[in-house]
């Protein structure tokens, strides 16, 4: 039997939905400790997209490996394949997937959000067609939480409506309005059935109060003022950590940044702090420099799909004849089994010939990337620690 299975099928996870411990302070960032159900999750944290239960081309034991400590799943994708109640049935997506540790779930609404002219949105939910076969659906607030709960994650989200851009102030005043009140009904919704998770009787038998944990997510557009209104109310409906939502959606880089940092000024200094759906190695850096401590993107593992890998030494897409004779590693300063072993000639030739293994090499090398770079960010700011320096920021400007 495996480690995985064997802590999969034990009865000696415990603690009770979610605790966050700051460690350490340097300026705005933290180095914190998140502990779930499925285990603790050092702090700040690059979490990995794995869409349908898989991160794209990497079994579970290298993930292990590379010291990922929560993954990604996308509600979505797993509502309409295998389907919500197929992964209820066989205990949950941890041991659905054979993972022993930590997974965050969104709720679904940014992919029905990317959907555009196949859905529709009403005060009631979203009605939108499967982008597989055509057929019609619907999510609500209660329904998003009926699947995450069944789907059986240690972190979930609030149903939420993304916010286009560009958007009128009218426009993104509503779209706040209705994510506040889609949070209030999941809240409701959670509370009174969070007891249903798949994991609840099997892994936690001795601790009938551990539960999932909701986190509220704060929209309101690139506006900083409803976005300060978004972070103050939704704080009020209370959730143990908040998103930062609504980002990433056509806006320049700048604009993110801008809104990113005003809206950290009103989330709770107390509570972890989630940056959905960004970014690119610096900025990664950059955001759990202004406080960030979550974040998650598609971007290593797309980029590598499509030959383009990150390195200490900059960018390099490997799918340029420049690399046909290259002998030296990918990235001499990279630890990792693929730069430890294979040539960037080896590299090339494999994306040229179109070998699947290509995908898998390149994959790992750049989540081994973004993993280490938060932890080098991570152990920075613990060196930090007796600076005393604080984080001092200024009031949003109208």
């Amino acid at each position: 039997m495996s480690e995985a299975h064997r802590l999969l099928t034990s009865a000696t996870i415990v603690t009770v939905s979610i605790e966050f411990q700051i460690e350490a302070r340097n300026g705005c960032a933290r180095a914190g400790r998140l502990i779930t159900p499925h285990g603790e999750v050092e702090t700040p944290v690059f979490m990995p997209v794995g869409t349908l239960a898989s991160v794209k081309g990497v079994s579970q034991d290298i993930l292990e490996e590379l010291g990922v400590q929560i993954l990604l799943g996308n509600t979505y994708h797993l509502y309409l394949r295998p389907g919500v109640e197929q992964v209820r049935k066989l205990g949950g997506l941890h041991r659905f997937m054979s993972w022993p540790r930590s997974i965050l779930t969104d709720s679904g609404g940014f992919q029905v959000f990317s959907l555009t002219d196949l859905r529709k949105v009403t005060e009631e939910g979203v009605a939108f067609r499967s982008h597989l076969d055509g057929s019609s659906h619907f999510f609500s607030p209660e329904s998003a939480m009926e699947a995450q709960i069944g789907l059986g994650a240690d972190i979930i989200m609030a149903f939420d409506e993304c916010t286009e851009y560009p958007a009128d102030r009218e426009r993104m005043r509503a779209s706040m309005e209705l994510t506040l009140r889609w949070a209030e009904r999941s809240k409701k919704y959670f509370q009174e059935h969070k007891r249903d998770v798949p994991w609840a009787a099997s892994t936690i038998s001795t601790q009938a109060d551990a539960t999932q944990a909701l986190f509220g997510i704060v929209q309101g557009g690139m506006d900083r003022q409803l976005r300060r209104e978004s972070a103050e109310r939704t704080i009020a409906i209370g959730f143990p950590g908040y998103a930062i939502g609504g980002l990433s959606v056509g806006e320049p880089r700048a604009l993110t940044r801008e809104v990113v940092e005003s809206t950290l000024e009103h989330l709770p200094a107390e509570k972890p702090r989630y940056l959905m759906g960004v970014g690119t190695p610096e900025e990664i850096v950059e955001y759990a420099n202004l406080g960030i401590d979550m974040m998650d993107c598609v971007l290593p593992t797309r980029a590598a799909r499509h030959g383009l890998l990150f390195t200490s030494e900059g960018k390099v897409s490997i799918k340029q004849a420049r690399y046909a004779g290259d002998e030296s590693p990918l990235d001499p300063n990279c630890g990792c089994r693929v730069c430890q072993r294979y040539s960037r000639a080896y590299l090339r030739h494999l994306y040229a010939a179109n070998e699947v293994l290509a995908q898998v090499l390149n994959t790992v090398h750049n989540l081994s990337f973004y993993l280490d770079t938060m932890r080098t960010v991570r152990h920075s700011i613990l060196l930090g620690k007796e600076t005393g320096s604080s984080c001092v920021q200024s009031e949003p400007k109208p």
